[in-house]
């Protein structure tokens, strides 16, 4: 395909420099926005009378024909083009003549790429959130289903207090919806129109830049031309975005990787989420949680790797900005692949509230409790700190729990013990005297799930 920039030069590079130069092969995935981004130009251009009536009609059917026939698969994409801008307008011009040979007026690829860029991401950031949205309700969902299922809580990976495992689930849909609003704020800012700004400079010609910002359904337009073409702090945005929510989703899955596991046993991943072993027939690996876990390095280095592209670039725009792409890209699929994994597999999954139940009644998790029954008798905190760490102690070379521990031994500690203390040290009723606002109590999960519930119904 011939270069479209040729007249200085002659056009003519080295096949590894085109090869090495081209964009083709990632870019082309915005072929819609590029189409649809020039049909707003040729519109303004029209309008304000730098291209006759005739000649916007032909340019905007001919730019019509070409997305239909990229759609159908009547049209490839040219692999040898150098970018899917130039591969548009070469068509263009070998359809409908000079007309399309007009259609670059007023602008540049600068402008065009940056353009293309934001409408491509506007566009995908809406899916990812349709999709966190879709997540959340499942989170939220599972959590209603085990509303009163009892679990150990953890501190450093030990056996901490009693919690509800709804309460526990809830705490990654609050996560959700931060992730939902940082996304949504990103879009507003991203959704600024760089179109008009050419290549650094402006144009001469007499441009109305809002009336195409809007056909674009643009809220504003870029105030200065060079930053226009020379940043792309919406795409760092976006994939930071996207890493803080690639996090939520690999904690969630090292949970659940933990909790099928035989040691926990606290849930079981559906078979169509998991996978068994090449040589252990017993084995029911969750690798679907494992994979999310593990590609969220891989946004973190698309995130990274855009970041160091950017560090020491002078304005206006240098080719190392066609590096900004690829890590976008992989960023935005790796993200929507990942959640579109997980939604299912939550759905699918099932808790096992007895084994629950059985973790946290043998890891003492309500000995605060003990201690806070003794406070509440008049004993000072430290004090029945120390007493109710003693009862665990006694309770190990007893091999019992707290709540069977025979109430002699506990007025051995302390004749403070009476026998309302094993109502007072009930994991249940431990659960339920969390009565602060946003705690584990089965009137706070419900406060939770219904909040929740209303963000998500919020348009």
């Amino acid at each position: 395909m011939a270069k479209m920039w040729q007249g200085v030069t002659d056009g003519v590079t080295s096949k590894i420099a085109d090869d090495f130069n081209s964009s083709i092969s990632f870019d082309s995935r915005m072929y819609r926005e590029d189409i649809a981004g020039s049909i707003a130009h040729a519109k303004m251009l029209a309008k304000q009378g730098i291209i006759a009536e005739d000649e916007k009609n032909a340019i905007i059917a001919g730019l019509f024909g070409i997305l239909e026939d990229l759609e159908s698969g009547a049209l490839k994409i040219d692999p040898s083009a150098e970018d899917i801008h130039m591969f548009v307008e070469q068509v263009l011009t070998d359809r409908i003549g000079e007309a399309g040979k007009r259609l670059h007026t007023a602008r540049s690829r600068n402008d065009q790429v940056a353009l293309d860029l934001r409408m491509y991401l506007r566009r995908e950031a809406g899916e990812i959130i349709e999709l966190l949205k879709a997540a959340a309700k499942a989170v939220c969902a599972k959590a209603e289903e085990y509303k009163t299922a009892v679990m150990p809580g953890y501190t450093h990976l030990q056996r901490a207090q009693p919690i509800l495992l709804s309460h526990q689930l809830l705490a990654y849909c609050m996560m959700f919806l931060r992730d939902i609003d940082r996304i949504e704020d990103c879009r507003e800012r991203m959704n600024v129109c760089p179109i008009g700004s050419c290549a650094l400079a402006g144009t001469t010609y007499e441009t109305d830049r809002r009336f195409e910002a809007e056909l674009l359904d643009f809220s504003d337009i870029c105030r200065n031309s060079i930053d226009g073409v020379s940043d792309r702090d919406f795409a760092l945005e976006l994939m930071s975005d996207l890493a803080i929510l690639q996090t939520h989703l690999s904690r969630f899955c090292e949970e659940l990787i933990l909790w099928s596991s035989w040691e926990f046993g606290f849930v079981e991943l559906s078979d169509n989420f998991t996978t068994g072993s090449s040589i252990m027939p017993q084995k029911k690996n969750p690798d679907m949680a494992e994979l999310i876990r593990g590609k969220t390095g891989r946004v973190y280095g698309d995130l990274m790797s855009l970041l160091t592209a950017l560090k020491g670039l002078p304005l206006a725009y240098n080719k190392d900005m066609q590096e900004d792409k690829e890590p976008v890209f992989d960023s935005v699929d790796t993200a929507k692949a990942c959640l579109g994994v997980f939604i299912p597999m939550i759905s699918e999954m099932k808790a096992k509230p007895e084994n629950m139940l059985k973790a946290a009644q043998t890891g003492f998790i309500n000995a605060t409790d003990l201690a806070d029954y003794l406070v509440r008798k008049g004993l000072p905190f430290r004090s029945a700190y120390k007493i109710a760490g003693q009862t665990v102690a006694k309770c190990r070379e007893k091999g019992c729990i707290l709540e069977t521990l025979p109430l002699e031994d506990y007025k051995f500690l302390c004749e403070l013990f009476e026998g309302d203390l094993y109502q007072e040290i009930d994991l249940k009723a431990c659960v339920e005297k969390r009565i602060s606002e946003g705690g584990t109590s089965l009137k706070s999960v419900e406060e939770q799930i219904e909040y929740v519930k209303k963000q998500l119904s919020e348009p």
